[in-house]
C-alpha cells in the first residue's frame, strides 16, 4: 500500500531538494565549504551586518545555535564581528567579501531556481502555488495561538 505523502514530507522533500541544487551549485562557484545550516546566518545577513539576536529571531533559530554557526562563518572567512555603533556593548555580525560573494550567489541561483519552476507551471499557476505557502506558514507558525495555547 503506497501511502500519499504529507504536508511535513513534501514540504522536507522540497526543502532537501532546493537545498541541494543550492549548495552543490555554490560549491561549483567557489563555495565548497558552505552548508544548510549556515543558511541560519547567510540568508538573513545584511550587507551592514546584523546582531546575532536579530538573526536568530529573523531565522527561528535558538541564539545559542545562531552563535554556533557564526563562530563556523569566521572561520571559513565569510563573517567578522565588528563593534556596532548604535550600542559600544553589543556586535554586529558582518558578511566579508567572501560572504557578501556567497550571498550574492545563493540569491541568484534561488531566483533561477524559482523562475525554472515558474516557467514549468505557467506564471498563474506558480503565483497561487507561492501565496498558498504563504498562507499555509503564517496559520502553521501561529498553532499554539489557534489552540488558545
Amino acid at each position: 500500500m503506497t501511502r500519499e505523502p504529507d504536508l511535513a514530507m513534501l514540504a522536507g522533500k522540497l526543502l532537501f531538494s532546493l537545498q541541494q541544487e543550492l549548495f552543490d551549485t555554490l560549491a561549483e562557484q567557489g563555495h565548497p565549504d558552505v552548508r544548510p545550516r549556515h543558511g541560519a546566518v547567510l540568508a538573513y545577513l545584511d550587507p551592514e551586518g546584523a546582531r546575532a539576536t536579530d538573526l536568530a529571531q529573523r531565522s527561528g533559530q535558538h541564539k545559542q545555535i545562531v552563535g554556533t554557526i557564526v563562530d563556523e562563518l569566521e572561520k571559513l572567512g565569510y563573517v567578522r564581528r565588528a563593534p556596532d555603533p548604535a550600542d559600544r556593548r553589543a556586535k554586529l555580525v558582518v558578511p566579508t567579501e567572501h560572504g557578501i560573494d556567497e550571498i550574492t550567489k545563493a540569491r541568484a541561483i534561488l531566483a533561477a531556481i524559482e523562475n525554472r519552476h515558474r516557467e514549468e507551471m505557467g506564471g498563474e499557476a506558480y503565483a497561487a502555488f507561492k501565496e498558498a505557502f504563504h498562507q499555509l506558514v503564517r496559520r502553521q507558525r501561529g498553532w499554539r495561538d489557534a489552540e488558545g495555547k
